[in-house]
């Protein structure tokens, strides 16, 4: 019985195994995707912490990690953005000569007053940007970003209801073009060797986007 029990144990862990192989391969099949179609434009939002409008041009010059969520989500975007923080706080300890910054941008202007992503973001990064505006306007910069953001229809702002969106945090280089996606299968160990090594090459004269240009 030991044996059968054994035996048991093994096929449903390596059932598991082949389970999360699956969906890793179904996720870097989603960012080899995004890689293949340009990402990245336009955009116009409002910048919450000193009240000024933000738009690709604030992206020059520095290397940006943008995620796009919202304050009510229960568990998934409080993971992602404390991935990113853990991020940025490594990155800055290697001392690059171009910063980075990380970005918040609300999927739900609905409940996503400024106030409330204020009081949100203090939770995470100090030098965390949040980002809101109108539905429109956030509708188009998710479009160009290619984020993909779902709410229910007549909805109120005291109403309970959670956004169906994209997990992804993208990375943007200092000339505004786009370098990387993260999925939430990448570990921060995983995301901070890449973002380091981006930046790396950065300072060593690799331009990101323009050599297709």
């Amino acid at each position: 019985s030991l044996f059968i029990l054994t035996g048991l144990g093994l096929l449903i862990y390596f059932k598991n195994e082949k389970i999360k192989v699956e969906e890793r391969k179904a996720e870097e099949t989603k960012q080899k995707s995004i890689g293949k179609v340009k990402v990245g434009g336009p955009f116009e939002l409002l910048n919450v912490g000193n009240g000024q409008r933000f738009n690709q041009d604030d992206l020059l010059g520095k290397f940006s990690l943008i995620y796009f969520g919202f304050t009510n989500c229960p568990d998934i975007c409080p993971e992602e953005l404390d991935k990113m923080c853990d991020v940025v706080n490594r990155i800055n300890q290697d001392q690059f000569k171009v910063p980075i910054q990380p970005i918040f941008v609300s999927v739900d202007p609905n409940r996503d007053t400024p106030e409330a992503i204020i009081q949100y973001l203090k939770d995470f990064h100090s030098s965390m940007i949040g980002l809101t505006g109108s539905y429109e306007s956030i509708k188009k910069m998710c479009k160009v970003y290619r984020v993909y953001f779902s709410t229910p229809p007549n909805l109120k702002p005291t109403d309970d209801y959670l956004v169906d969106h994209s997990i992804f945090f993208y990375l943007m280089a200092p000339n505004g073009n786009f370098v990387d996606a993260f999925g939430k299968i990448f570990s921060k160990d995983e995301v901070y060797t890449k973002v380091n090594k981006y930046m790396n090459e950065w300072s060593n004269g690799k331009r990101f986007g323009e050599e297709e240009e």
